[in-house]
């Protein structure tokens, strides 16, 4: 982990916990605006180097993995919508979308990484 401890470092990570918070908002609008998670995962990828070796690249890992494991369950959801399970797979997915986002924003709030498993 990055330990620099100049105001310049602490202005990079002052400014990446912002966009991090800014990304975790679109993906909680995107519950509402599917958009705009196409916005953030696209954010995610073009700053995740600037976050490398701080403690905001856990975020970022947290986020873009929640982002491709919730697409996938919206695609089984969608595959097995017309069985009705895909009802059941869109709630549970929804569930653990927000647990997600939730979590990363506490942590974030408290300036913790993401414990990835």
């Amino acid at each position: 982990m990055n330990m620099d401890l100049t105001p310049a470092a602490d202005e990079k990570i002052a400014s990446l916990k912002t966009l991090t918070m800014v990304i975790y908002a679109l993906y909680a609008v995107s519950l509402f605006i599917g958009v705009t998670a196409l916005i953030a995962i696209v954010l995610n990828y073009i700053k995740r180097d600037d976050a490398k070796g701080t403690w905001l690249e856990s975020h970022f890992t947290w986020q873009i993995r929640t982002f491709w494991w919730g697409l996938l369950w919206v695609i089984i959801g969608a595959i097995t919508w017309i069985i009705l399970i895909g009802w059941i797979v869109w709630g549970v997915a929804c569930i653990w979308f927000i647990y997600r986002i939730a979590k990363g924003w506490l942590n974030l709030n408290d300036n913790k990484p993401m414990l990835l498993q």
